[in-house]
């Protein structure tokens, strides 16, 4: 057995040869040079932590989860523990570099959960078969619904290890959640993953923490900033190659700019390939190198995030008027001397929503003592938690802060 030291939950076990092969497979080590926060170092300097380290964390706490249950009766078997396992170490290996801005600019109609199942099919296929009760527990596909929640699920181990590593990373402690606590709570009932009642403050306080984290950190208006920076960049390198010009890029990154990709596209196992030969160097090496760009608007865009020249953001709960937004646009189409359409890359608007808890979509439930269960948002009196089920949403709009008196 392989230990390894986390910084999270201290010394971790790789549980056998077959997960430490996975391990060490090169689609997987591409996550140690992909952040897990993107662009969140530009706010938390801290946040340098990358999705190599949470799937390590992840599949420590689902063994965990596995041995709770186990100790409470339920007879999972050494394959289905080892299928948990895999499921949850390669949940996000279809990740691509910082990629939710990747997805919103490179690619289009397929987002890193589609990558991810098309990586283990291609994973299962090189292992002659050795991840198929892995994937089918990833898909939801295996009778034993309980163990995909506990890959994918409103209460799952994903969850309970970004939350606890975020936070550290962050310095965010509004983040911190007593994971421990609800992993020894966790039990079955009707093969669904329920809560022992006596933990109802522990998943009350995980639902909060998500919410502020989401505030906090994934939605904070800068980072959101930034994001979106990086989009609009990789917009405009794409937009000038599809046109034939000469944008510098590694060549895995060359093959997203140079054409529209889609979830057709993926298909074709060379694209797969190049795709995971895709890391958040081949961004950043080549968005440091259109900073000295002939396009005008490729080396704005480009230095500006270089250099931290983050878009002015400001929130609201209603869309901004349009008009103020052309008004904006005007002027830095006339102080850069651009198109209206090429001034759309520096004055950008959309919306956000924060939803800690969707009841509809699946639910957390406390078992309690008489064999009844409830949702956590009927069974707590504390009455956040009923205002934590609905979704928050905030209208954003962000201009350069190069705009003099705007």
């Amino acid at each position: 057995m392989k230990i390894l030291n986390d910084p999270i939950y201290g010394f971790i076990t790789v549980p056998n040869a077959r997960v430490l092969a996975l391990i060490d497979h090169p689609w997987f080590q591409r996550l140690r040079y992909i952040k897990q926060l993107g662009l969140s170092h530009l706010v938390y300097p801290g946040a340098l932590h990358t999705r190599f380290h949470h799937a390590l964390g992840a599949m420590h706490l689902m063994g965990e989860a596995i041995a709770t249950l186990r100790s409470k009766g339920h007879d999972i078997n050494d394959e289905e523990a080892h299928g948990a396992a895999v499921a949850i170490l390669l949940h996000d290996i279809g990740h691509g570099p910082f990629s939710h801005a990747l997805e919103h600019s490179l690619v289009e109609g397929i987002g890193h959960e589609d990558v991810s199942a098309l990586v283990m099919d291609a994973l299962n296929e090189r292992l002659d078969g050795a991840l198929s009760l892995g994937i089918r527990i990833f898909r939801d596909k295996h009778e034993r619904h309980a163990l995909h929640q506990l890959v994918s699920s409103q209460l799952d181990v994903d969850r309970i290890d970004y939350l606890n590593r975020d936070s550290f990373y962050t310095g965010v402690s509004e983040g911190v959640i007593g994971g421990e606590r609800i992993l020894k709570m966790l039990e079955i009932r009707n093969d669904k993953l329920v809560v022992e009642e006596k933990a109802i403050y522990s998943i009350e306080k995980f639902l909060v923490a998500r919410r502020l984290m989401y505030w906090q950190v994934y939605l904070h208006k800068t980072v959101v900033a930034c994001e979106m920076m990086l989009v609009e960049t990789l917009r405009r390198a794409k937009q000038l190659a599809l046109d034939g010009t000469e944008v510098f890029a590694s060549p895995a990154l060359q093959r997203f700019l140079r054409a529209r990709h889609t979830r057709e596209s993926f298909k074709d196992a060379t694209v797969l390939a190049d795709f995971l030969r895709l890391d958040d160097h081949d961004i950043m090496g080549a968005v440091k190198v259109w900073c000295r760009d002939p396009d005008k608007v490729l080396s704005t865009l480009a230095s500006d995030l270089v250099e931290r020249r983050n878009l002015h953001i400001r929130l609201q709960d209603e869309p901004w008027d349009a008009d103020q937004v052309a008004s904006l646009r005007k002027r830095v189409a006339d102080r850069m001397k651009i198109s209206m359409a090429e001034a759309e890359h520096f004055v950008i608007t959309g919306s956000i929503v924060n939803n800690a808890y969707d009841p509809d979509k699946d639910r957390i439930e406390l078992l309690y003592k008489d064999g009844s269960v409830r949702d956590i948002a009927d069974a707590s009196d504390n009455l956040g938690i009923a205002a934590l089920s609905k979704p928050v949403e905030k209208f954003y709009l962000g201009w350069p802060r190069w705009l003099a008196g705007a």
